[in-house]
C-alpha cells in the first residue's frame, strides 16, 4: 500500500472509529435511563383527583390549515370533563384555507351551547406556533394552560388526571404520554410508534425519575402560566419551541412532572413526506436548542449526572451524523483494509462496539414491552419490528444529518408543519389529501443511490470473503431503499 493510501486509510479509520465511540457513548446514556426506568416501575406514584382543587384552565389549540382533523379536535376538547365556568378553549387559527370556515362554524356551535370557546386569528403568522401560543396567552383567563396539536384527541378526563399535580407550587408543567390512534395502519406508522414509545416510556420517565431535565412534547401537557412568563414566554427562534421553553423553565428552577401511565391519543403521519418534515423539524430544532442552551446547562450547579443527561438530550439528534459517517466510510474502509491485509484484526476490534447494538436492543425491548404488550408475549413481535426500525432510522440518517448541520450552522428555515390526515383504519386513504407534497427533494435521489452504494458492500463481502459488516450493509441497503421507495411512490401514487 502506498503512503498516500495509508494516510487515507488512517483518516477513514479515525472517522469510522470516532463515530462508533460516539454511538457507544450515546448507548450508555440510554442504558442508564433504562436502569432508572426499571427502578421506577417497582415504585410508581399517582395523585388522585380532588374536587377542592379546580383552578381556571385555558386550553389552547394552535392550528394551521388542518382541514381534515380540526373538527375532530374541537369536538374532543369540548367534551373535557371540567367545570364549564372554569374552562375556556382558544382555537388559535393561523389557517389560510377552508379550515377557517370549519373552525368558525364549530366555535359558533359550541358557543351556543354555553361553552367558553373563542376563534382567535392573527394578521401575521409571526413566530409560527410559538407566536400563536404567545398571542393566545395574552388573552388567556386561566392560571393553567393546556396545549393540544391538531392531530390529537384529548380524553375527557385529561384535565382531571393532570391538574392535581399542580398542588405542588414548584411544578411548572405536567406532560402526558402520547398514544397512537393508527399504530397498525402501515409499516411506517408501526415503525414511528415503536420509536416514539421509547421516548415516552424510558426516556421521559427515566429522566424525570432522576430529576434530570425533560421536555414538553409540544402537545398533551399543561403549563402553569406563571412558569411560562417566568421562563421568558414562548419564543420562535428555534423550530422546537417546546424544547426551548422546557429548558428555560427548568434552568429557572421549575420542576416538571411526567405521567407515563396516562396517555393522550394522537395520529401518526402515514406517508414518508410527512414523516420527513416532522423529523426535519425535530432534529434541526434539537440542534438549534443545543446551540442555545448547552453552555448554560454546563455552567449551572446541577450534578454531573444531570449535566451529562442534559447534554446528550440536547445533542441527541447529532447521533444521526455519526450513524451516517460510520455508514458512508464503511465501504472504502473494507476496500483499503483488504489491501492492507489486516482487515480481520480491525473488524475484530470494531466488533467490540456490538455492545451498543445489544444495549439498544434491551432499551427498545423494554419500551416495546411496556408500551404495547406488557401482559402478552412480546419477544417475537419485537424481533419483527426492531430490525425494520433500525433500518429505516439508518435510511433517514442523510436527511436528518442535513437538518442537524443546518441547525448547528444557524441556517434559518420556515416552520414546516406536519400534514394531518384523519387516517385511523387500514381502509382509510390519504391519497386525496391536499397537503401531501408532490415534489421530489434532491436528497431523495441521493437516498436511492445510497441504497445501491450499500448493496455494493454486500457484493464486496462475497468477493473478499469478509462478512463482518454484511448485516450492517444489509440494513443500510434496506433502509435507504425503503425511504427512497416511499418518498417516490407516495408522491406519485394515483388518487382514486
Amino acid at each position: 500500500m502506498t503512503l498516500s493510501l495509508q494516510m487515507i486509510l488512517i483518516v477513514i479509520i479515525t472517522i469510522y472509529t470516532f463515530s462508533l465511540v460516539v454511538i457507544f457513548l450515546y448507548s450508555l446514556v440510554q442504558l442508564h435511563l433504562l436502569i432508572r426506568y426499571q427502578r421506577l416501575k417497582t415504585n410508581p406514584s399517582t395523585v388522585e383527583p380532588s374536587a377542592d382543587f379546580e383552578p381556571y384552565v385555558t386550553v389552547q389549540l394552535p392550528i394551521y390549515n388542518e382541514f381534515y382533523v380540526v373538527e375532530r379536535l374541537i369536538d374532543a376538547t369540548a367534551q373535557l370533563n371540567y367545570p364549564a365556568k372554569k374552562l375556556e378553549i382558544q382555537v388559535l387559527d393561523d389557517s389560510t384555507d377552508e379550515t377557517v370556515d370549519l373552525v368558525a362554524k364549530k366555535v359558533q356551535e359550541y358557543q351556543e351551547q354555553g361553552i367558553q370557546i373563542s376563534h382567535i386569528r392573527r394578521k401575521l403568522r409571526t413566530g409560527f406556533k410559538a407566536g400563536a401560543l404567545k398571542y393566545g396567552l395574552e388573552k388567556a383567563k386561566g392560571d393553567f394552560v393546556a396545549v393540544f396539536d391538531a392531530d390529537f384527541v384529548p380524553n375527557p378526563d385529561f384535565i382531571r388526571k393532570s391538574i392535581p399535580y399542580f398542588k405542588d407550587p414548584e411544578i411548572g408543567l405536567v406532560q402526558t404520554r402520547w398514544g397512537h390512534l393508527n399504530r397498525n395502519y402501515s409499516i411506517l406508522t408501526k415503525t414511528l410508534a415503536f420509536a416514539l414509545d421509547a421516548h415516552f416510556t424510558i426516556e421521559q420517565s427515566g429522566r424525570n425519575s432522576g430529576n434530570s431535565f425533560i421536555n414538553f412534547n409540544g402537545t398533551c401537557g399543561i403549563w402553569r402560566k406563571s412558569c411560562i412568563f417566568d421562563a421568558g414566554n414562548w419564543q420562535g427562534d428555534t423550530l422546537t419551541e417546546d424544547l426551548d421553553l422546557s429548558y428555560r423553565a427548568q434552568l429557572k428552577g421549575w420542576k416538571f412532572k411526567y405521567l407515563e401511565d396516562y396517555f393522550s391519543p394522537g395520529e401518526l403521519p402515514p406517508v414518508m413526506s410527512a414523516i420527513k418534515s416532522q423529523q426535519y423539524r425535530w432534529t434541526k430544532g434539537g440542534a438549534e436548542n443545543a446551540k442555545k442552551h448547552l453552555w448554560s446547562i454546563l455552567k449551572t450547579n446541577h450534578s454531573l449526572v444531570t449535566k451529562w443527561h442534559a447534554a446528550f438530550h440536547l445533542l441527541n439528534s447529532a447521533v444521526f451524523i455519526f450513524i451516517f459517517l460510520s455508514a458512508i466510510t464503511s465501504i472504502p474502509l473494507m476496500i483499503l483494509l483488504h489491501q492492507s491485509n489486516f482487515s480481520d484484526i480491525f473488524f475484530l476490534y470494531a466488533s467490540a462496539f456490538l455492545v451498543s447494538f445489544f444495549i439498544y436492543a434491551a432499551y427498545y425491548y423494554a419500551s416495546f414491552k411496556s408500551a404495547v404488550s406488557p401482559k402478552k408475549k412480546s419477544l417475537m413481535p419485537f424481533l419483527k419490528i426492531y430490525p425494520v426500525f433500525l433500518s429505516v432510522s439508518m435510511g433517514l440518517s442523510l436527511h436528518n444529518t442535513v437538518a442537524v448541520l443546518e441547525g448547528y450552522l444557524g441556517r434559518k428555515t420556515s416552520f414546516i408543519r406536519t400534514p394531518k390526515f384523519n387516517i385511523l383504519k387500514k381502509m382509510d386513504s390519504w391519497k386525496e389529501n391536499i397537503y401531501v407534497s408532490k415534489t421530489i427533494h434532491p436528497l431523495t435521489l441521493i437516498e436511492g443511490l445510497l441504497s445501491v452504494y450499500f448493496a455494493s458492500g454486500l457484493y464486496l463481502a462475497i468477493i473478499y470473503n469478509n462478512f463482518s459488516l454484511s448485516v450492517f450493509h444489509l440494513m443500510l441497503t434496506f433502509g435507504f431503499a425503503t425511504v427512497f421507495y416511499y418518498s417516490v411512490f407516495q408522491n406519485f401514487v394515483k388518487t382514486s
